[in-house]
């Protein structure tokens, strides 16, 4: 069966599912670009998501580490703050990159979410959050985010220390492309801008 294949100025969502197979957050993509391996998504800021907090109502960061993977979450309606990002999602990659951009539109640095990959559906592709990232500046520096969360999160079975392994060799692959100013961090769509006539990128009704 042919992966879906969705045209420039679509919407899709993507979704980041638990490895009980529950969903947890939604976030729309306007479609930049597709060839049914590849996806380029846009997410502006304010844009409505899907969002996820502790079943006590707690944000996930106000939580002791040793809590974070360990007490139930729940859906929220919630919006993406801040900043817009531009996602490039690989089927067969560990990881997406982000550019990001102020409300200027002006491209600020990139962060590439680990994640563990699901293949897409008709609505959009399917990922588990890997919990470690990594950031980068312009200019190829890079550096290894929330690497205490990705091991509590293996001692809480979020992930496992298999995948652990295999996102941290996709991070040090991202890592080595970035010293080297290698594609994806090479420029390329760092001047980036939506059209002009594009809504923002709405959420399907009865998610939550």
């Amino acid at each position: 069966m042919r992966d879906p294949l969705w045209a420039p100025g679509d919407t899709v969502v993507e979704r980041f599912l638990r490895p009980d197979g529950s969903i947890g957050q939604h976030h729309p993509l306007r479609v930049i670009a597709d060839d049914g391996t590849v996806l380029l998504g846009w997410l502006p800021a304010d844009t409505p998501i899907v969002g996820s907090r502790l079943a006590d109502g707690r944000l996930f960061r106000e939580a002791p580490l040793e809590e974070r993977f360990r007490v139930p979450r729940v859906r929220v309606a919630d919006f993406w703050r801040d900043t817009s990002t531009l996602r490039r999602i690989a089927d067969d990659e560990w990881s997406s990159v982000w550019w990001f951009f102020d409300a200027g539109g002006h491209f600020l640095n990139w962060y590439v979410n680990l994640e563990v990959p699901l293949g897409r559906t008709p609505s959009g592709p399917d990922r588990i959050d890997g919990i470690l990232d990594v950031a980068v500046e312009p200019g190829g520096r890079w550096q290894w985010k929330d690497e205490d969360e990705a091991e509590e999160a293996v001692l809480a079975g979020r992930i496992t220390a298999g995948q652990l392994e295999r996102l941290r060799a996709e991070g040090e692959r991202i890592g080595a492309l970035a010293t080297a100013g290698r594609f994806p961090f090479d420029g390329t769509w760092t001047d980036f801008r939506p059209e002009p006539d594009w809504a923002a990128p709405g959420l399907p009704d009865g998610l939550l």
